[in-house]
């Protein structure tokens, strides 16, 4: 069966989720923020990096699909899958963002695609100001000239499941952020 490999342990997340909530905190300059978490991968951290911003923050959720033709689970672990680039919005925020100070929440920063929606989707609700957070950066697998303004750790390209992460739903409550090898793993979810 699979194999799980700890990359970034929960005490690496934890430092490096409270370093990114004082930079975010001292680019407030005192306003309010508001988060926007992509569903689901990224609900974990965004309650996480949100208790220790130290300004008056609310949050929100979105969620997307996207699509391609997927393979079973063990080629999907053996071979690299990349989705057709096609983005679905599948749940849009609740309330309007028009003239907030918006900071998009995502899980992980792989080929850009949904990242390059997103942005354009959520400028399009006219914020007074717009930032991305990613916890994972991949940029070996970029196809979109796409970057976060708030990075936690930029990670090989590697199949890694734990703290929001899934594999097929499963492996989303670990602490840590594991690799997750069967035969030769290269591909994100």
């Amino acid at each position: 069966m699979s194999e799980l490999k700890v990359l970034l342990s929960r005490q690496q997340i934890a430092e490096r989720v409270t370093e990114m909530a004082k930079q975010i905190t001292a680019d407030a300059k005192g306003e309010p923020l508001l988060f926007v978490g992509v569903l689901k991968g990224a609900a974990i951290f965004l309650s996480d990096l949100v208790r220790q911003v130290e300004v008056d923050a609310t949050f929100e959720f979105i969620a997307v699909s996207t699509y391609g033709n997927r393979p079973t689970p063990t080629q999907e672990l053996r071979h690299a899958w990349d989705s057709t680039g096609e983005v679905k919005l599948t749940k849009d925020v609740d309330q309007s963002l028009r003239g907030k100070n918006v900071i998009l929440v995502e899980d992980i920063l792989d080929t850009g695609l949904t990242l390059t929606f997103l942005k354009r989707l959520l400028q399009g609700h006219q914020p007074k100001s717009f930032r991305v957070a990613v916890l994972l950066d991949k940029p070996s697998r970029r196809k979109m000239p796409v970057e976060a303004d708030y990075t936690g750790f930029q990670i090989p390209d590697e199949f890694v499941v734990g703290y929001g992460l899934d594999y097929a739903e499963r492996y989303r409550n670990l602490a840590d952020i594991c690799v997750l090898r069967n035969g030769t793993s290269t591909n994100e979810n």
